[in-house]
């Protein structure tokens, strides 16, 4: 990084731009690290210093072009993402050099943002990193996703899909806060085996074992009441069959779609899916958390501090060093190779001694 010879604020950024939208599945190609000027601050303007950048399933479809809930990146465009950071120079009154923040600034080193949208980090946070995970955006999911559309009871079953990634482990932890019996489904047998031991889930099967939808049923004797989605597929045909009459099933992510091409002549299930939603009167909702559970954000932070505070609340991030590693660590969680919330550490975290 070159320094400006009459200051000490960097003048050149790495940042990670898309360099292809992809056909099929994603790839390495379709991303460029690349050296560009670091933008003059203007009035009202933070330069933030990237500490740890959040990586999540939803960034594969910003890579698409095709009718979303948000606009697609553009190709040349710095990948979409949040960020925790460190303020490096500020011209608002409201921060000052040093302080910790989130932002949605993307896959860079530097970013220069409009201070208004920035969120300073409360000092009562555990770790910095924290914002981007249990306390942040894959938390409140979890949270608003499982009890606004859920609406869990004592004594119904919960099943989660991705139950060791960031927000699945929220979700089977809350069940069982809430008096439910939570199963988990999760890929490979040391996955489920950390579900059940560190995160007290009643049950975890492994979707990648031969007898499955088999394992599944045997785990939910009494089927399923809340059923929360995190992938689709496989996964949810073994599940449809279980959902109890009038189940409840918030519509989180579908990652087993998001690298995949339309289905083949005979192999598309709408018909058999909607028999289930209709003869079972099921209530399936899918959610964007920030436009649709804003209000219950306080509630969440309040309500998740004190869980993590008295130790009933387990969480793991999955740590990968460095900025030029990010589109092979996205590429592994959209192939399930992450353990827990995936971040890329882009520089040093002064927070840890």
């Amino acid at each position: 990084m070159q320094k400006s010879p009459v200051d000490t604020q960097p003048v050149t950024n790495r940042r990670v731009v898309l360099a292809a939208r992809p056909d099929g599945p994603a790839t390495p190609d379709c991303f460029r690290l690349e050296t560009a000027p670091v933008p003059p601050l203007g009035e009202g303007q933070l330069l933030l210093r990237t500490v740890y950048l959040s990586l999540d399933p939803y960034m594969r479809g910003r890579m698409s072009d095709a009718p979303s809930y948000a606009a697609p990146v553009a190709v040349g465009d710095v990948m979409v993402g949040g960020a925790v950071a460190r303020v490096e120079a500020s011209r608002d009154a409201r921060f000052a050099p040093g302080d910790w923040v989130v932002a949605y600034s993307g896959w860079q080193e530097f970013a220069v943002v409009d201070a208004a949208s920035a969120r300073r980090l409360p000092d009562t946070i555990p770790r910095p990193s924290y914002a981007l995970g249990v306390l942040g955006m894959p938390g409140f999911t979890a949270y608003a996703g499982l009890l606004a559309i859920g609406e869990p009871k004592p004594g119904e079953t919960v099943c989660v899909a991705a139950a060791t990634g960031a927000v699945g482990s929220v979700v089977g932890q809350i069940a069982k806060l809430k008096g439910c019996r939570a199963v988990g489904i999760a890929g490979g047998a040391d996955k489920c085996e950390w579900a059940v031991r560190e995160l007290g889930l009643d049950a975890c099967i492994d979707h990648r074992a031969a007898d499955f939808p088999t394992a599944l049923a045997e785990a939910c004797p009494r089927g399923i009441d809340v059923y929360f989605e995190n992938v689709g597929g496989a996964v949810l045909r073994a599940v449809v069959p279980l959902l109890n009459p009038r189940a409840r099933v918030p519509v989180c992510g579908l990652i087993a779609h998001y690298d995949s091409r339309p289905p083949a002549a005979g192999n598309d299930w709408t018909a058999a899916l909607l028999r289930a939603v209709l003869v079972k009167r099921l209530t399936v909702r899918g959610f964007i958390i920030f436009e649709d559970f804003a209000a219950l954000q306080p509630e969440f932070e309040r309500e998740m501090s004190r869980w993590l505070g008295e130790g009933r609340i387990r969480y793991r991030e999955h740590v990968v060093e460095g900025l030029e590693n990010a589109p092979q660590a996205l590429l592994g969680l959209l192939e399930g190779r992450n353990f827990g919330k995936t971040l890329v550490a882009v520089s040093a975290d002064p927070s840890r001694r």
